[in-house]
């Protein structure tokens, strides 16, 4: 009975999303279905995506914002400071490898058991071993020195090890089986209920939770594309949805539209050494066009960033000098306050770039200012900012060709040609992976073989401060110190583009509290608040 009470919600908005893509509209004298049944201490929500892999934080879940159904040790407020969440207080030792953390001792997981010590070393034990996204290879070991007191123990000392006490959810050593991703079992604010896979997660408030109690007992999520999101919108089924910036300025009764600023960023990524190269695979390495400083300084001053946020997000965004534009970490100095389409064709001449042959395109010597840009092929938003980007730089001298291609077909093509990439983080370990000599030709990061001593030695002196407030010194210099730096002023080995805003439609008298500046990717990180949601008196 239970889950056929619970399939009634996307069984009955469903309907209504194919009534209207049929052209047809409820009857208003009769009320949608969730305006007749809806409940004040409950919400239906179509915020994103679906997690493939369940929702088990020692294989990634959470890493992009709240894990909902976990505690963390460390949390980020709505200002990005850290604060206690399970831990109340942590020290690291003058050499930085020893991290201790004291922790609460009146929690407990959903199902009555005390969290433990040994529950927080058992997590990232098992996350260490796990071959998964969360980087633990800094983590030497971890140990429950008394029922509330863990010693993380690092193999090199790593400020930013904070993010990861952040990040990472903490699940029971006593219930942590196999089919656990499905069957989550956690401190957080709201335990699973039901998981209708490719449907809908139904969860409930979580009466041993310790912390602020949620006004809601129940939430819905809905997992719909977008446009069935706005839909079900429009049709009053949802409380709040996530919409594509096309239907964002689009006025929905009973609705108002919430928008939050994120560091969801585009960009296009340069091959910064000549060609000649080969990876350990036999993929090409290098190109002679971007390889130059000038190109890519030409190309980051001659791009008008606000006509691409408004022509391609319809002003839903904002401009992006950097991958953590905003973010404590983020160096302000790297802003390119205007574009200065004359101070970019003088930085191209004087590096000895023209068009001897009349063509319109620019050559040294031999070589033609002409290179490809690879995008991920079945993302609209990213063709329309490659193509964009390049029709602005045409007027230069610098022919861009275009180019869509899947994620395997750009693998095989990103150390050779400039990439449409997107990234951002609250972690600035996202930095090091980018622009460190040590990550070049690495994964999916340092694709263009970037590399500065002076950017190496500020961002190695990052990790080993001991205290967050030293290290965001050093990471501001990595960017831009007044000489030197990975950012646009330095070396700029990417062109910054855009920061997306995520977008969402809320029902009106819901208050959700003043989210904090997002991720990349949408949907679970608007939850992160969930406590503080109420409907307006």
């Amino acid at each position: 009975m239970l889950g056929k009470w619970y399939a009634k919600p996307i069984a009955a908005i469903m309907a209504m999303v194919l009534l209207l893509a049929a052209g047809c509209a409820p009857d208003k004298n009769q009320g949608t279905g969730a305006e007749a049944e809806k409940k004040k201490d409950e919400l239906i929500l179509a915020t994103g995506y679906e997690p493939e892999d369940g929702f088990d934080p020692t294989t990634g879940w959470g890493r992009y914002g709240s894990p909902l159904f976990q505690s963390t040790l460390l949390k980020r407020d709505k200002d990005l400071k850290i604060v206690n969440d399970l831990a109340t207080g942590y020290e690291v030792s003058d050499d930085g490898l020893v991290w201790t953390v004291k922790l609460r001792s009146d929690v407990k997981f959903s199902d009555g058991q005390p969290l433990t010590a040994d529950d927080v070393a058992y997590t990232y034990d098992t996350a260490s071993k796990s071959g998964s996204v969360i980087d633990l290879t800094v983590l030497k070991s971890v140990e429950a020195v008394d029922p509330f007191t863990v010693k993380f123990t690092l193999v090199h000392p790593q400020s930013t090890f904070v993010n990861i006490l952040v990040a990472t959810g903490i699940v029971p050593k006593h219930a942590h089986g196999e089919d656990y991703a499905k069957k989550p079992i956690g401190s957080g604010p709201y335990k699973l209920v039901q998981w209708d896979a490719g449907q809908q997660l139904i969860v409930e408030a979580n009466p041993e939770y310790y912390g602020p109690k949620s006004a809601f007992k129940k939430l819905t999520f809905l997992f719909l594309k977008e446009d069935a999101a706005y839909a079900a919108a429009k049709a009053g089924e949802v409380d709040m949805a996530f919409v594509l910036p096309n239907a964002a300025k689009q006025q929905v009764p009973g609705m108002h539209l919430v928008t939050v600023n994120s560091v969801d960023n585009r960009g296009i990524l340069f091959p910064v050494v000549k060609a000649g190269g080969a990876t350990k695979d036999g993929a090409p390495v290098g190109n002679d066009v971007t390889a130059d400083i000038a190109i890519r300084k030409a190309i980051n001053i001659a791009i008008d960033r606000k006509k691409l946020v408004e022509g391609i997000f319809d002003g839903f965004g904002t401009p992006a000098y950097s991958v953590a534009d905003g973010m404590p970490w983020w160096n302000p100095d790297t802003v390119i306050e205007d574009t200065d389409f004359d101070q970019a064709g003088k930085i191209l001449a004087e590096a000895g770039w023209k068009d001897a042959d009349g063509d319109g395109i620019l050559e040294k010597g031999s070589l033609k200012a002409e290179f490809t840009l690879v995008y991920q092929a079945d993302d609209q938003s990213r063709q329309s900012l490659a193509i964009a980007a390049a029709d602005m730089i045409r007027p230069l001298g610098i022919n861009i060709k275009v180019v869509g291609g899947s994620w395997d077909d750009i693998a095989r093509m990103m150390h050779s040609n400039a990439v449409l990439f997107g990234w951002g983080s609250y972690d600035p370990l996202e930095m090091y992976n980018l622009y460190s000599s040590k990550t070049a030709g690495i994964g999916w990061y340092n694709t263009g073989f970037y590399a500065n001593p002076a950017v190496d030695e500020y961002m190695e002196k990052a990790l080993k401060a001991t205290t967050e407030e030293e290290a965001l010194g050093y990471w501001k210099k990595a960017q831009w110190d007044g000489k030197t730096g990975f950012s646009a002023k330095g070396d700029a080995p990417w062109a910054w583009l855009v920061n997306r805003q995520h977008l969402y439609l809320v029902r009106d008298g819901l208050d959700i509290g003043q989210p904090k500046i997002q991720p990349h990717g949408h949907g679970w990180p608007i939850t992160d608040n969930i406590v503080e949601w109420s409907w307006k008196k």
